[in-house]
């Protein structure tokens, strides 16, 4: 089982500097314009560092760690004694009920799936990892952690708040977030002994844990072997409790584009779903009915429509909604996949004529991504969303 241990975490210094100013969202969902508006937010806003981009002279990641390396001689980021950090994070869901996750920022060794209790349960898209790698080369630091769930039970009781270094703040999205660090010695213990009882399933993060793993192998052969207590061994994970109540997984819906001229696209998932009008598409009221129906949302331009998967139609296939999108497009032909979250979003983009229709899809829930990470099988990729997301700037871990 991997062993997770506290760290001496870098963290601003809040007597020179707002948390809410210079914290961000995870870099895979910033685009350019909120990069600039957080950046114009302080000169010290953590997206300068992990969102670096060219200015055509020099290498942005080796400026990235020159301004991030500036900081620290500045004094804006101070280091803490090997500290386990509490982090909750209080919001509402989609009905407006108030809901919190409540976890653990820690340091997870290393591993690969089958080696030592890493559990990775989705694939991840082919897109390149050397931006996050050659960011992590320059660095040296984990800039934000990757996320765990853990099926250690009772582990939520042993991180109640102590005195916060960080006042708690607000996000843009309402999302409040708060930190403590949990220095006592037995309580560290007992978090250690908690997490390395069990295999930790990674939920968010997978290109994250995937670039530590081949920084991890490269500082090995530059060592000529591997060394258990050198910092790269382990990733800073945010670990959680395996539990529905501190979880939100969201959908992560589809958008299809790129089809022939007049394609008709219901009469090609006729064979497999049933389908039936429905109507006008709140986001509310069409998962609830999603849900109570079994049913994908179909959209297009012309209307929307429920399908029901056909009993026969997916012998073999995994029961989830990914998986049976993805065995009815195999035979679709040619066409291009987006995703895309938010049902207001996918509608939106059906009637700007940007994509030719989308597909909403049901979350996966706690139980199926257990079951399938147990039993060493992978999701589709972005079949599942963690919501909220920690955010990018609450503390960071050295390498060296």
């Amino acid at each position: 089982m991997p062993r997770f241990e506290p760290f001496p975490g870098i963290r601003y210094d809040v007597t020179r500097v707002a948390i809410e100013a210079v914290t961000a969202p995870p870099y895979d969902v910033i685009d350019d314009e909120q990069r600039a508006t957080l950046a114009r937010r302080d000169p010290h806003n953590i997206v300068l560092v992990d969102v670096p981009v060219s200015d055509g002279q020099s290498d942005p990641y080796v400026r990235a760690a020159e301004l991030f390396r500036s900081w620290r001689d500045a004094g804006v980021l101070v280091e803490d004694p090997p500290t386990f950090y509490g982090y909750r994070m209080d919001y509402k869901d989609e009905s407006a009920a108030a809901r919190h996750t409540t976890g653990v920022i820690g340091a997870l060794e290393l591993s690969r799936p089958g080696e030592g209790g890493i559990l990775p349960h989705e694939h991840t898209t082919p897109k390149a990892k050397s931006d996050r790698l050659n960011l992590l080369r320059a660095t040296a630091t984990n800039l934000s952690p990757v996320w765990g769930l853990s099926p250690a039970s009772g582990l939520t009781d042993l991180l109640a708040p102590g005195e916060a270094p960080i006042p708690s703040w607000v996000d843009d999205d309402g999302v409040r977030h708060s930190l403590w660090p949990i220095t006592e010695r037995e309580r560290q213990e007992a978090i250690s002994a908690a997490v390395g009882a069990h295999p930790v399933v990674i939920a968010d993060g997978h290109h994250r844990y995937e670039t530590s793993l081949a920084y991890r192998d490269e500082r090995r052969q530059a060592a000529g072997r591997p060394r258990e207590d050198a910092p790269y061994e382990a990733v800073m994970t945010y670990v959680v409790e395996l539990s529905a109540e501190q979880l939100t997984v969201l959908p992560i819906h589809r958008l299809i584009r790129g089809l022939p001229p007049g394609f008709e696209l219901r009469e090609a998932f006729a064979p497999f779903f049933e389908c039936s009008p429905a109507g006008r598409i709140d986001p509310r009221t069409v998962a609830a009915l999603m849900d109570q129906l079994g049913a994908l949302t179909l959209i297009e331009r012309s209307g929307a429509w429920f399908m029901k998967p056909k009993p026969s139609a997916f012998a073999g296939v995994r029961d989830l909604d990914t998986s049976r999108l993805d065995a009815v497009l195999a035979r679709v032909g040619d066409h291009e996949l987006v995703f895309q979250h938010g049902v207001t979003n996918v509608v939106a983009s059906v009637e700007k004529g940007d994509a030719v229709a989308g597909v909403l899809l049901r979350p996966a829930s706690v139980d199926q991504i257990v079951a399938i990470a147990n039993g060493g099988e992978r999701m589709p990729p972005k079949t599942t969303f963690f919501h909220p997301k920690p955010r990018t700037g609450v503390v960071f871990r050295a390498l060296d």
